[in-house]
């Protein structure tokens, strides 16, 4: 018998709005409004959207030097982050396989060298956190913010907005963090988002969430907007998605996030798979994940077989659709290396024929992040 889903505390503000609700990492959540994906992708480039992704895992390492006890399980170099700095990063396995993407923080405020803030994907949450307090839970607390909610206001009108109800905020650059008050509320807000657009993530706690968002979607620039569009808008960033373009099959070097491998950590090489990971920086991985555009109409879709002129399978696509902004399909995937270089002509299988598709470089549709 299937669980019941779980729920966050908007679901009763998304179903008096009128969306429509699917499962979603075991959560109902919400995929369109009654705008449709198309409007509500559009507006979220034009001005600000307004996003419920409270499925995602809160939580928190506590104890003495968290970033330097945490390394042991992700490839960043956590220990440089500066108080209010956040940093993107990949807990891996044993094979440098990727386990799960996430976010770190390091706190501003008397505890930033004792706490480490975490956010990770909804359908990890559990075996991250458990994860953790495996390798960690002898020496450090790891605690887990059930009771919070997590929104997220994207777009270029977001700053904006969002400085009528908290000015503090536009002070923020890309990738910071830190506790401020917002109409009254105790939030943590990140300047970040996965749109890649200028925007916010804002922490906020579970019983205040519905009155935080109806003040939010009270000023007439934000519109709620649902999972559908908030997938067009990742993929038109170059943004992979965990499950789909990552997994625990898949290194960082094969899916092009050597970013997150932090320069120290290459030197001392005592992270999981390192001696994996290590050998395929210098003498290259098999595959590649990379962009592709199309000349063709019909978007190619997830796990589309992807062939060389020749008619060999040299990839597969993982993640692909249309994009609103450029009014044409987009996708990316993994390909041979050899067959990794922009503008190298491929085929896809779409709806029974052989269509071009053509390597690109990724984002299709520039980062718009605010740097200061």
């Amino acid at each position: 018998m299937n669980a019941p889903l779980k729920t966050t505390p908007l679901n009763a503000l998304h179903r008096e709005l009128g969306a429509k609700m699917v499962e979603f990492a075991g959560y109902d959540m919400p995929v369109q409004y009654p705008t449709g994906v198309l409007k509500e992708h559009l507006h979220t480039r034009a001005a600000a959207g307004l996003f419920d992704v409270s499925h995602m895992g809160q939580g928190a390492i506590m104890g003495d030097a968290p970033a330097a006890a945490f390394e042991v399980l992700v490839p960043g170099s956590l220990q440089e982050l500066k108080p209010g700095q956040t940093r993107y990063t990949l807990l891996l396995n044993d094979q440098g396989g990727i386990r799960d993407d996430l976010m770190v923080t390091r706190p501003l405020g008397d505890d930033d060298f004792r706490t480490l803030f975490l956010v990770v994907n909804a359908g990890c949450k559990d075996r991250d956190f458990a994860l953790i307090n495996e390798r960690l839970g002898t020496s450090h607390q790891i605690n887990r913010f059930e009771d919070r909610a997590l929104l997220a206001l994207q777009g270029p009108k977001a700053a904006e907005v969002f400085a009528r109800h908290c000015p503090e905020a536009a002070t923020l650059k890309f990738m910071t963090a830190a506790k401020l008050k917002v109409v009254g509320f105790d939030c943590y807000v990140w300047r970040s988002g996965y749109t890649g657009e200028d925007g916010y993530e804002i922490s906020v706690p579970g019983d205040t969430a519905e009155d935080f968002a109806r003040k939010l979607l009270a000023e007439p620039e934000v519109l709620p907007i649902g999972l559908g569009a908030r997938d067009s808008l990742r993929l038109e960033a170059g943004l992979p998605l965990y499950g789909h373009d990552l997994d625990e099959t898949t290194t960082p070097v094969e899916a092009a996030l050597t970013f997150a491998i932090g320069k120290r950590r290459k030197l001392e090489k005592n992270f999981p798979g390192a001696d994996i990971i290590m050998d395929q920086l210098f003498n290259g991985a098999k595959r590649k994940r990379v962009g592709f555009r199309s000349p063709e109409k019909a978007p190619a879709r997830e796990g589309t077989e992807i062939h060389s002129k020749w008619g060999e399978i040299v990839g597969r696509v993982t993640s692909g659709g249309f994009s609103p902004t450029l009014n044409g399909p987009v996708a990316m995937g993994y390909v041979e290396t050899e067959y990794s270089g922009d503008d190298y002509r491929l085929l896809a299988n779409v709806r029974g024929q052989q269509r071009a598709l053509d390597v690109s470089p990724m984002p299709f549709v520039p980062h718009r992040y605010f740097r200061g």
